[in-house]
């Protein structure tokens, strides 16, 4: 594992980036934010104590947000599971708070995937409803049906 100081308004990657390292805030603060037509949404702001993209470290995905530095920046990289796994032996305090930071980052994603379905699906159903108005036909044309 290595440390890293970066100065404030630094990239430490980018959305869209192949890049399988996770980052341990030892000093200083980050924000995580995704660009969807030019406009930035900021996810998160990370304080000392804190890590972030350590998705990377278990799929080949590219990053799914950009990591900004606020402020002057130390960070402790890790750049594989060996080192990861390593560092949480040496850390139980950490690895129990990683595991429950992990587990409130999971509920979260799956809320917003069911509410993201949820919102779907009500608009397959309204889109359905409305093609059918539009082919409703009058009992009037129908001919003989025997």
């Amino acid at each position: 594992m290595s440390k890293l100081n970066i100065p404030p308004n630094q990239r430490i990657f980018k959305e869209g980036e192949l890049n399988n390292a996770m980052y341990i805030i030892l000093q200083g603060n980050v924000e995580i934010f995704f660009t969807v037509n030019n406009s930035q949404t900021r996810l998160a702001m990370m304080k000392p104590g804190d890590f972030f993209g350590e998705m990377a470290l278990f799929s080949s995905n590219p990053r799914s947000a950009t990591a900004r530095t606020i402020t002057n920046c130390e960070v402790a990289v890790i750049e594989s599971k060996q080192q990861l796994e390593n560092f949480l032996v040496k850390n139980p305090k950490f690895a129990a708070k990683m595991v429950s930071i992990m587990a409130d980052r999971l509920a979260r994603t799956n809320e917003l995937l069911i509410s993201s379905m949820e919102k779907s699906v009500a608009k397959k159903i309204e889109f359905s409803t409305e093609v059918g108005k539009e082919h409703q036909t009058d009992i009037s044309d129908v001919q003989d049906v025997e």
